[in-house]
């Protein structure tokens, strides 16, 4: 269904959009047209004087800030990712490393963009009632950070177009049957029209 409104104080939360992400094959969209209709909504909310949040993830090279517990896919005893420098910099078509003059910049270490971060309370002062979020991975840090969000009291919108996955079917899955019960979705181009109302 299409987006019906978007409150006077609404931000925009853009997920991971950086380096070490932003450049590996995503489905169903390409992560260039993923970085593009981000930036596109970025510069509509700049001009509407409304927050831009840019959400990176970063992690110790020793891994000693991972997230704890058993998992299967930690069950192979492999060590954590080494990451190159500038993994976790933000991409230079959203502003890079600090974004631009007055973006909100959360590093998080968790899937998440709620938890261990400032982000509700950076949300909060500016009177904000609704996100719109982007970004990748749809079903990680895009859904949990949808997750949280609704959780906090927000209005959750999910620009459809402007998320993708590692695979398609991971995509779709949260667009389809997870996002539907935390948000209203849409595309791009719905929501900015709905911005410039």
């Amino acid at each position: 269904m299409p987006v019906t409104a978007l409150d006077p104080r609404t931000a925009l939360i853009v997920v991971d959009l950086q380096a070490g992400i932003a450049g590996s094959p995503t489905a169903p969209h390409a992560a260039a047209d993923v970085v593009a209709r981000s930036a596109r909504l970025a510069d509509a909310f700049r001009a509407q004087g409304l927050p831009v949040v840019l959400v990176r993830v970063t992690a110790r090279p020793d891994g000693a800030d991972a997230v704890p517990g058993r998992t299967d896919a930690s069950a192979s005893g492999a060590a954590p990712l080494a990451r190159p420098a500038g993994w976790d910099v933000i991409v230079d078509e959203l502003g890079g490393p600090t974004g631009q003059d007055g973006d909100i910049v959360v590093t998080k270490r968790n899937w998440g963009a709620f938890y261990g971060t400032d982000l509700d309370l950076q949300l909060r002062r500016r009177g904000v009632t609704q996100v719109v979020i982007t970004g990748i991975a749809t079903s990680i840090g895009v859904e949990s950070t949808a997750r949280q969000a609704a959780e906090h009291g927000y209005h959750v919108t999910i620009a459809t177009d402007a998320v993708a996955d590692r695979s398609a079917a991971d995509h779709e899955h949260a667009v389809t049957r997870i996002f539907p019960r935390l948000a209203q979705t849409g595309t791009t181009e719905q929501i900015l029209a709905l911005l410039t109302a």
